[in-house]
């Protein structure tokens, strides 16, 4: 009995796991996959703060 309750148990993972694959790489979730990735690079350098900090001191 315990045997077959951690067979359902896992096939049902299983499932679950499949369908959140199948929804992460799916076509209608492209744009924001893209747009996610591309968050990182949205962000001013850091450098540059203190740069502009800099330059704005010795105006």
């Amino acid at each position: 009995m315990v045997g077959i309750l951690n067979g359902i148990a896992t096939a049902l993972a299983l499932i679950t796991f499949l369908g959140i694959v199948v929804w992460a790489w799916s076509r209608g979730r492209s744009k924001a996959n893209h747009d996610a990735s591309m968050l990182p690079f949205d962000l001013p350098d850091e450098g540059q703060d203190e740069k502009q900090k800099v330059e704005d001191s010795n105006e």
